[in-house]
């Protein structure tokens, strides 16, 4: 890896990991520093489906999209880094600790995702990280999660 930072726009970010639509949920990575670190880009808008119901008159985004979010963004992070697009890479939560919200994401907002590799290297299965989101430099959540990345068999 390059001391080149890369990025992620949608289309790369749809190579990689196979979120859709309603479930797709980080709309750009930047800063990627190999599988260390990443910053990830979620707009929130108002024709998000969980809004409809979450709640009426009153939109907050979920507290678990908000983590799963930031799962998102990891997920790039390393498949950027380990080459993995278009190789129907799959990432499942195996924990997820120490998670704090402390301010509510609405429509309009901009959520910035900053997620760090606590545990794992290319190659393995089980990964650890730290996640961080904001909004206009504000903390919105905060949270540790495991993850393990089903590689595809070459």
């Amino acid at each position: 890896m390059s001391d080149t930072l890369k990025s992620a726009d949608i289309g790369l970010i749809q190579r990689i990991i196979p979120h859709r639509y309603p479930f797709l949920l980080v709309d750009r990575v930047e800063e990627i520093n190999g599988y260390q670190s990443a910053l990830g880009i979620k707009n929130v808008t108002m024709n998000e489906p969980h809004f409809q119901g979450h709640f009426p008159g009153k939109p907050i985004m979920p507290g678990v999209t908000i983590v799963e979010a930031m799962a998102q963004t990891a997920a790039v992070m390393v498949g950027v880094d380990m080459d993995m697009a278009d190789k129907e890479l799959l990432v499942y939560f195996m924990a997820i600790d120490n998670c704090k919200f402390r301010r509510m994401v609405v429509p309009g907002d901009v959520l910035k995702m900053r997620l760090t590799t606590v545990r794992g290297k290319p190659g393995a299965k089980v990964w650890k990280f730290k996640g961080v989101a904001e909004v206009e430099g504000e903390l919105a959540c905060e949270a540790e999660f495991t993850a393990m990345m089903d590689l595809p068999k070459e």
